[in-house]
């Protein structure tokens, strides 16, 4: 099994921690803080929430049970959803958009890849 890194991104005063392929953590963490730096240039009535990242992680043991791991895919997929939902036809929400995609089907590939080294292996 591939090594997995954790992205811990904050909200106000909650933390939402993100398990990502080792190789793409960094790519989730720099999307992040360009998400945030661009965020308050959209004009749409309703833009999403969204939390910052604030730190990576090699291991994690949770020990609250109020938190949980999300895995990566599924944060971006929720994120896609959530910007895809903006009313908004410019800049920059079309390249957020596309950065937002690209780590997308980077990870979907990722995580089929990995599924047909778990079931055929060497």
């Amino acid at each position: 099994m591939s090594k997995m890194r954790y992205v811990i991104l904050q909200h106000a005063d909650q933390l939402e921690f993100v398990e990502m392929p080792s190789d793409y953590a960094y790519q989730l963490s720099a999307l992040n803080l360009r998400l945030n730096k661009e965020i308050d240039k959209l004009t749409a009535d309703i833009v999403p929430a969204l939390p910052r990242a604030i730190a990576e992680c090699d291991q994690l043991d949770l020990l609250e049970e109020r938190y949980v791991i999300t895995q990566g895919l599924a944060y971006i997929n929720d994120l896609e959803k959530s910007f895809a939902a903006v009313k908004e036809e410019h800049y920059p929400l079309i390249a957020l958009l596309t950065e937002i995609r690209a780590l997308q089907a980077q990870l979907e590939q990722w995580y089929e890849e990995e599924e047909i080294t778990l079931q055929h292996p060497l």
